[in-house]
């Protein structure tokens, strides 16, 4: 059974389509966020589905989500670590903290953890490099990273606190 989008986003999908008139391929980008967003990771049955929603081929979808790497490609966890490992995070301990989420999370390598409230991904870049070691926690940076802030901040979203 294939799934398919939800009425919801389906509609802001259709608005976002409005904003390209005669040229729906050029939304391709957030129906995407919106399919990802829906199914939780950008696989075949989203590809089909927003290739039908942007008039393009299903090959097109594919070839531009996975160009780019802010789009999911295994389940994430609903705590996303997305850990910066460049020049300037890895001096200042970027490799720890990944070792410690690692070990936090139950993980071997990157990837979601079993209860899926946890998942980790090394980054090339934040473009945070004077706050360095960094990470993004979903969508919110958090700079200088040590060991005792990220126990706490773990504990944190264990709790509900965050």
């Amino acid at each position: 059974m294939s799934k398919t989008l939800s009425h919801q986003t389906q509609a802001k999908a259709e608005e976002l389509l409005k904003r390209y008139p005669g040229h729906p391929e050029a939304a391709l980008l957030p129906v995407l966020h919106l399919a990802e967003e829906d199914f939780g990771v950008i696989d075949a049955e989203a590809e089909k589905a927003v290739a039908e929603l942007c008039k393009t081929s299903q090959v097109r979808v594919h070839r531009v989500w996975t160009f780019y790497h802010m789009y999911a490609r295994k389940p994430r966890g609903k705590y996303h670590f997305r850990v910066c490992h460049n020049i300037s995070c890895t001096l200042l301990g970027a490799e720890d903290i990944i070792t410690l989420l690692l070990k936090e999370f139950g993980l071997e390598s990157e990837g979601a953890s079993e209860d899926g409230l946890f998942s980790l991904e090394r980054v090339e870049c934040l473009g945070a490099c004077g706050g360095a070691p960094s990470l993004l926690v979903n969508e919110e940076l958090y700079e200088n990273v040590t060991e005792e802030k990220l126990k706490k901040l773990i504990r944190d979203f264990k709790s509900g606190e965050k």
